[in-house]
């Protein structure tokens, strides 16, 4: 049987330990032995690219992306593969050390994408982007941050789904944009505040796998309504 081996290592805000792992050619980061996301069963993290972008299909149009997690770069590949040459795709990651890991230990899974020249990478909170997006919104936010409004890596995360932070990614983005994003589980408060924010939400199932039986995690897409005839984009009701 073959090891696991650790190839790098960094402690998060939390001062949880988060490893990087090879076995047998996969690549798994775990925080504290437990896995956060794993390079053989990635199927959920392309479909949240896909689902992100499907409301801009035009491949000609110069589409403007913020993608909130790094990880192991499969919804990065996802959101590339869906958008054309003309696109602008932003990737935020909090932890330097994950940018670095993707163009050394991953540069043969999807790390090489980073070299696109349509992906700028920042090293920043997803929050901090999000609000100076304001002068220049997305037309899709697609977010892999944490397990949702369960923190694993950063207590802070947890006000990105705030009522507040759900406003703000509103005014993020663009008429007709669309917001997804990745949950561990089934979540109601997500739900319930992109509705609150403005948003015509749906909850997608996505699977482990490509041929599970079974959805194990949820998607929530969340579309921003057009402008009106002859009018400006509104910023969202705040009660």
């Amino acid at each position: 049987m073959k090891p696991n081996i650790t190839l790098a290592k960094t402690q998060t805000p939390n001062g949880a330990r988060m490893t990087l792992v090879e076995h047998d050619g996969d690549y798994c980061i775990r925080v504290n032995g437990q896995q956060l996301m794993h390079s053989s069963v990635a199927t959920s993290e392309i479909e949240l690219g896909k689902l992100g972008c499907e409301r801009h299909p035009n491949r000609g149009a110069a589409t403007r992306v913020l993608i909130g997690g790094l990880g192991l770069g499969f919804t990065l590949r996802s959101v590339l593969e869906c958008t054309g040459p003309k696109a602008t795709v932003h990737v935020s990651e909090l932890f330097p050390e994950i940018v670095a890991w993707n163009r050394t230990h991953l540069a043969g899974l999807n790390g090489r994408l980073l070299a696109d020249k349509r992906v700028t990478v920042f090293v920043d909170d997803i929050r901090a982007i999000i609000r100076g997006a304001v002068r220049a919104p997305y037309d899709a936010i697609v977010l892999d941050i944490d397990n949702g409004t369960t923190a694993m890596v950063k207590d802070d995360n947890n006000q990105l789904y705030s009522e507040r932070g759900m406003q703000q990614i509103a005014l993020a983005l663009k008429p007709a944009g669309r917001a997804a994003i990745w949950s561990a589980c089934p979540d109601a408060v997500i739900e319930k505040r992109l509705t609150k924010a403005g948003f015509q939400v749906r909850a997608v199932p996505a699977k482990l796998y490509a041929q599970a039986k079974r959805a194990t995690y949820m998607i929530y897409v969340a579309d921003k309504p057009a402008a009106p005839a002859g009018g400006k984009d509104k910023a969202p009701v705040r009660r």
